[in-house]
């Protein structure tokens, strides 16, 4: 079996959905051991989700660079708290997540921010006017190796 991979700096980090290959994003504390002795973490497992059609020079894109991936980690930084910076709509792409990740900083062994982008193309109708009707999407994310077993397991049987 592969040895999984890590991501050691803001570029490794940057991570696309593909069709071909499940995604399966994980975040693991090494320092920290659950009671069965693996280290403790999260997983992100992606949903339905939609990359950018737009070229990466133009001006909406610029904007909304966040869109170009799906996944996106930083180290974390008080001031950065916007995907497409303090004001996208009247920025010029030189805030945001596409910025700040040009330095390509260390994220390992540092607290991190995980950025997911989730999104999906609407072929608008009829029916959709004046107001869209619902459309889900979702992620999930998850403990991975917190536990000796199911915390559910343990759960009084009646209410």
């Amino acid at each position: 079996m592969d040895e999984p991979f890590t991501a050691r700096t803001e570029s490794d980090a940057k991570m696309d959905i593909h069709l071909g290959t499940p995604a399966m994003w994980m975040f693991i504390n090494s320092s920290v051991k659950g009671p069965l002795g693996h280290p403790t973490g999260y997983e992100i497992m992606p949903g339905v989700t939609a990359a950018s059609l737009l070229d990466p020079d133009d001006g909406p894109q610029k904007m909304g660079a966040f869109s170009a991936h799906q996944l996106w980690v930083t180290p974390y930084r008080p001031n950065e708290i916007y995907a497409a910076g303090v004001y996208p709509m009247a920025g010029r792409g030189n805030d945001g997540l596409a910025i700040w990740t040009k330095e390509n900083r260390k994220i390992e062994n540092t607290d991190i921010v995980a950025w997911y982008t989730m999104g999906f193309h609407h072929v608008p109708r009829e029916e959709d006017w004046p107001v869209m009707p619902v459309m889900w999407h979702d992620f999930v994310i998850r403990p991975f190796d917190f536990f000796p077993q199911n915390p559910v397991l343990t759960l009084p049987q009646a209410p």
